[in-house]
């Protein structure tokens, strides 16, 4: 049976979810409206895209196109209406108003906690299904009592960004059962996951998913979730099986080095934990610059303050570690990157500084 528990609040009939207390937070508020709207049989909603696909924008979506999405990620799970949600991400995205949805759709019991970087401190009652971001992920590991609950969700799935190399031994180290997402606003959340196992993830697409590549070998997908529009994606992948892909990176980050296409996802990803062993914790990426000779030559930018660190050592470990065409010409260390307003490093803009 859907029902909305928050504190010691339970709404359950369309009547419950009418008036708001005045002492509830904000969050609590967006996601009780939301499901007035829902269960007053609302069929559009419009929400901002993330830019995935592009500039971000607002668009529309349709209550078909949520619901396709609900049932697809069921069919994978194969939860049913016995299955308890925990809902710790803001309503105001697409990503939170879809736990709302799903919980409605599968007839659940959705327990409602605030969107901070631990939400499981404030959980008793393990939930089967929870979605998180990385940083959630990363702060719920960090803390014992967290890390005890973490262990005993039965499907946990993790989205908003891609998963970091040590955040990825971590799970693996500490035997939790997750999944990374793939999806965007204009697929209504997710539709592809990938198992977090030792090796490369391989992404597996939710059922009803159609899905190709273009000129480029970027991701193009096609479903109800989508409104039955096939929606082009900037992401290079590997097609394995017909339904198995494995993600390679941005088209629009490849380098082109003397013919050799490089993906700085895949490098970074290799060299993370080389490049935080000389510079902890610090931000980095690999970004193609203009050579006459190579047409572009790549190179690394790293994020510290720090003077100290001999780059020609630096130099030396990552050609241990890295391919013949995959060692930087040259890198930078800039005390700053640019950033947007959420908080993402601007590669484009980062580049100008230098």
């Amino acid at each position: 049976m859907f029902q909305l528990i928050f504190d010691n609040y339970a709404l359950i009939t369309k009547e419950d979810f009418e008036t708001t207390p005045d002492d509830f937070p904000d969050y609590v508020k967006a996601a009780v409206q939301f499901c007035r709207e829902w269960l007053s049989g609302k069929n559009i909603f419009v929400q901002q895209t993330s830019g995935s696909t592009g500039i971000p924008k607002k668009m529309e979506i349709t209550r078909a196109q949520m619901i396709a999405s609900a049932k697809s990620t069921q069919a994978f799970f194969k939860t049913d209406g016995a299955s308890t949600l925990l809902c710790c991400l803001d309503p105001a995205y697409i990503a939170g108003k879809m736990m709302l949805v799903r919980a409605q759709v599968w007839d659940c019991s959705i327990q409602f906690v605030e969107p901070k970087s631990n939400p499981l401190l404030e959980v008793n009652a393990i939930p089967d299904f929870v979605a998180m971001v990385p940083l959630q992920v990363e702060a719920s590991l960090k803390d014992k009592s967290s890390l005890v609950k973490l262990k005993q969700i039965k499907h946990l799935i993790i989205g908003g960004a891609p998963l970091n190399t040590g955040l990825k031994h971590q799970l693996i180290a500490s035997d939790i059962q997750a999944y990374q997402t793939y999806g965007m606003t204009e697929t209504v959340s997710h539709v592809a996951l990938a198992k977090i196992v030792p090796g490369e993830l391989i992404y597996s697409m939710l059922p009803g998913v159609e899905f190709g590549l273009d000129e480029r070998n970027a991701l193009w997908v096609k479903s109800e979730s989508s409104n039955n529009q096939l929606v082009q994606t900037n992401d290079l992948v590997e097609l394995i099986d017909k339904d198995l892909f494995r993600w390679l990176g941005r088209a629009d980050f490849v380098i082109n080095s003397g013919g050799v296409k490089l993906h700085p996802e895949l490098l970074e990803a290799k060299t993370e934990r080389l490049i935080h062993s000389f510079y902890p914790n610090s931000a980095f990426f690999f970004f193609g610059m203009k050579d006459k000779k190579l047409g572009e030559k790549l190179c690394l930018a790293i994020e510290s303050k720090d003077s100290a660190v001999n780059e020609n050592i630096l130099t030396i470990r990552l050609k241990m570690e890295l391919g013949k065409y995959e060692l930087p010409k040259n890198i930078f260390v800039i005390p700053e990157f640019s950033r947007t307003g959420s908080g993402k490093v601007n590669r484009l803009k980062t580049i100008e500084l230098l």
